[in-house]
């Protein structure tokens, strides 16, 4: 094989690798509907934020949830330190979106879009503790929606009709979770609502 071939062949699988390595690791998105503490952190309805104000789509972590993922404290933060602020807890510490009960509809805009595994919507039990950071004991660990994709590549939004139970009324939070198909980590997004029937 000439020197000219083997050139082009390297630079060939350089730039496949490249392409592959940025196509999995730009993959993020965030809830812009409705709007999940970290965008409102961007929109500055939410305040003392940290650096997610700037991405609000970057809340990777490790999937899994709820046998895995990120640890019991650090959900709304994916287990990030750099967004650690958005595990901060309190009756009055995020602004809240007031919802209905019965069916919602759920809006991602996808920065870069990635092969998906599946979306999962999880709800907060009633009576659980707002003073304290979110562990998995605050969550109903059935999701109350869930999408599975197969592997396909979503649009840049994706939009998810989704029926929020009865019964768990006034101040919950959301943590829609979106699984990647291709790599080990899920984007964490967790959502302040006040529920109405």
């Amino acid at each position: 094989m000439n020197r000219k071939l083997q050139a082009l062949i390297s630079t060939s699988v350089l730039t496949a690798g490249v392409m592959f390595y940025c196509q999995a690791s730009y993959a993020h998105g965030f809830v812009t509907s409705p709007p999940s503490r970290s965008y409102q952190c961007q929109l500055g309805v939410n305040s003392n934020c940290g650096p997610v104000q700037y991405e609000p789509q970057s809340i990777e972590g490790p999937q899994g949830f709820p046998s895995g993922g990120p640890a019991d404290g650090h959900l709304a933060s994916g287990g990030k330190e750099n967004f650690s602020a958005l595990d901060s807890q309190s009756p009055t510490r995020w602004v809240k979106t007031s919802i209905k009960s019965g069916e919602n509809t759920f809006v991602w805009n996808l920065t870069a879009q990635h092969k998906t595994t599946s979306w999962k919507y999880y709800l907060t039990k009633s009576g659980w503790d707002n003073t304290k950071p979110l562990t998995r004991a605050d969550f109903n660990l059935k999701p109350f929606c869930e999408f599975n994709d197969g592997g396909a590549l979503p649009p840049q939004t994706v939009t998810h009709k989704c029926t929020i139970p009865t019964g768990n009324t006034g101040d919950q939070v959301i943590l829609a979770v979106w699984n990647i198909a291709d790599t080990s980590n899920a984007f964490y997004q967790a959502i302040d609502v006040n529920i109405t029937d």
